[in-house]
């Protein structure tokens, strides 16, 4: 990958390539958020196998922005794939410590996986909303 830790981060959810992704610190600390639920993980195998399972499949950044903060960058995306034959979309942000250009923690927001059924079920909704603003 050969960029920063983030950089090659981001690279490895795009390309669905967790299992070779080496950006964590030996004692990295994963804290998610997801729907209805908070976990931990803690080291660099048990992050990689649990973003594995997140970041299986490639996808696409559809809007992906970066602000670098002190001791870190808050990265928040909009990432697409398509997962056994179906479109799917997740929503998440991550504040990222870095030292020594290694992830020491990642606190990470998730709205959950979206597939194409549910993306449009919102989209229909965001429609009724947009046509009652302008009405």
């Amino acid at each position: 990958m050969g960029g920063s830790a983030v950089d090659d981060f981001l690279n490895a959810v795009e390309a669905g390539a967790m299992p070779t992704c080496a950006v964590w610190s030996a004692d990295a600390v994963l804290d998610a958020t997801v729907p209805d639920w908070r976990f931990q993980r803690r080291g660099p195998a048990a992050i990689r196998d649990e973003y594995s399972r997140w970041f299986a499949d490639p996808g696409r950044f559809e809007e992906l922005s970066r602000f670098s903060v002190e001791g870190g960058e808050v990265v928040r995306y909009l990432l697409t794939w398509v997962e056994n034959g179906v479109p799917h979309a997740a929503h998440h942000i991550h504040v990222l410590t870095v030292a020594d250009d290694r992830i020491t923690s990642d606190t990470v927001l998730c709205g959950g996986r979206w597939p194409a059924s549910l993306l449009a079920e919102m989209q229909a909704a965001q429609d009724v909303e947009d046509a009652h603003a302008h009405a």
